[in-house]
């Protein structure tokens, strides 16, 4: 589990810095990368991307859930 944890987790931080790349240079990384943003590797890295957004949102909830938030901001 931990290991999905950090790889989905790399996967959003990629996601991050293409989208960055993307507004303030109009640079797609993937893209380029991949062969435009219209072939399959690509696509694939948008789709698991996006899966691991999706994914993070369980952790995300635990951690609000459970106070983790709270307590690395320390007002516990």
């Amino acid at each position: 589990m931990k290991a999905l944890n950090l790889t989905t987790l790399l996967l959003i931080i990629i996601g991050g810095i293409n989208w960055l790349l993307v507004g303030a240079f109009q640079f797609d990384l993937v893209a380029s990368i991949f062969g435009g943003q219209d072939s399959a590797l690509a696509r694939i890295v948008y789709v698991l991307v996006g899966l691991s957004a999706i994914y993070q949102l369980i952790p995300f909830s635990k951690a609000i859930q459970t106070g983790e938030v709270l307590a690395e901001r320390g007002r516990l």
